[in-house]
């Protein structure tokens, strides 16, 4: 008899998104006149900068021609992307980072979840509350949680609440963890981390011989010199993180697929008798099994992102969104809802307003002011109340869901 990975069954709800999705459709498809305007999913709206795509039509010459006609690539990235990426996000920041260290992915959101393949089924994991629900329900999948409660929380994991009455600042683990999740700009808050912060986790880490997965997708719109964009720039990370990255969100690559992980020579796990192992030579011999790499067409896209034109572009566009999520923020603001994150950040992270629950202010802003956000109760039980709207649309539907949105609360 053929059996399953039952740990799909405790995943009771549908991911987050596609229920939104689901019950968008079925509101649309009953109400076909309405304008919706959607500020949920974080899916970039514009389009791919002019730098980007040039290189694409280029290499896709290439692709049509004997001489420069490309096939496999290397697993973990071509030379060229790995070392733009070194070079521009990382040496010229002053953080040592070599361009070996670097693999090219199809996308964050499979790297976070595909990188527990190297570890232990027996770690103790520990996420924000409310998260990402990648990190949680991809643990769930591979056999490192129990059932899960009432809230939602699953058995085994080890949950750490953010929210306004702690300032979004997590308490560090009452008990030892093994690997912690962090992400920063946060998703779905909007918080950013200091240099402080973020050193105190280094620090924990290394003193409990703990691993950090920092999730660095949004760290183009950190615009404050003082916040740091990757976990690197903190002294003694290179020993304890991972970091994850991706083109999706700054340079539109949503639909086109490319992000990056970043795993340091020096980090080690142990295996179950105590001997070191490197992650970065296991991720290796992960990808090279399980991942024939992301094509030359749009490595040479993301290559582009870094040249002078490609970089004043994509400023431009980062821009554009943090313009729109400065709008939805000081909207709210203006109609007494408070409101966090819009800075440094490209979502806007709302408490409800009056008795209204997460999922049950969706519907009242879906069918009175036929407006999507998502509910903050998905990213988990600490979010239960809150709510997230996304920078990522054009213009004319920021200002329209601004104006919608005060006058359904006013």
């Amino acid at each position: 008899m053929t059996t399953i990975n039952e740990n799909y069954l405790k995943l009771k709800a549908g991911y987050l998104f596609p229920e939104i999705a689901r019950r968008v459709n079925s509101f649309c498809e009953a109400n076909p006149e309405a304008d919706v305007i959607k500020l949920g999913i974080g899916d970039v709206t514009e389009p791919l900068p002019a730098a980007i795509t040039q290189a694409i039509h280029k290499a896709t010459d290439e692709m049509s021609q004997r001489e420069t006609f490309q096939g496999y690539g290397p697993e973990q990235g071509h030379d060229f992307l790995r070392e733009a990426i070194a070079k521009n996000d990382y040496q010229d920041r002053g953080v040592s980072i070599s361009a070996d260290e670097i693999f090219i992915s199809d996308g964050s959101k499979c790297d976070t979840g595909n990188i527990l393949d190297i570890f232990g089924s027996d770690n103790r994991i520990a996420v924000l509350d409310p998260v990402y629900p990648v990190y949680v329900d991809t643990n769930v999948m591979a056999w490192h949680t129990g059932e899960a409660d009432g809230q939602g929380r699953y058995e085994g994991l080890v949950y750490l609440p953010v929210t306004a009455e702690n300032n979004f600042k997590p308490a560090f683990p009452s008990e030892p963890v093994d690997i912690i999740y962090l992400c920063y700009p946060n998703n779905p808050t909007g918080v950013v981390a200091s240099k402080e912060d973020l050193k105190q986790w280094v620090d924990y880490a290394r003193e409990h011989n703990s691993i950090i997965l920092f999730d660095s997708a949004y760290e183009a719109f950190v615009t404050d010199p003082e916040i740091p964009r990757s976990i690197f720039e903190i002294e003694g990370a290179r020993e304890v993180a991972i970091e994850f990255r991706s083109f999706s969100k700054n340079a539109g690559f949503t639909g086109t697929r490319c992000a990056f992980t970043v795993i340091p020579k020096e980090l080690v796990a142990k295996t179950s008798t105590g001997e070191p192992v490197s992650l970065h030579q296991l991720w290796n011999r992960r990808q090279s099994t399980k991942f024939n790499g992301v094509s030359y067409i749009l490595q040479r896209g993301a290559e582009a992102a870094y040249s002078p034109e490609g970089r004043k572009q994509i400023k431009q566009l980062v821009a554009f969104y943090l313009e729109n999520a400065r709008l939805l923020r000081e909207g709210l603001e203006q109609v007494g809802i408070t409101a966090h994150g819009g800075v440094n950040a490209p979502y806007v992270w709302l408490k409800t307003p009056g008795d209204f629950d997460s999922w049950g202010f969706f519907d009242e802003l879906l069918q009175k002011a036929h407006l999507v956000g998502t509910p903050g109760s998905g990213f988990g039980a600490a979010g239960e109340g809150y709510f997230r709207f996304s920078s990522f649309n054009s213009r004319e539907n920021v200002e329209a869901a601004v104006e919608r949105f005060q006058k359904l609360v006013s």
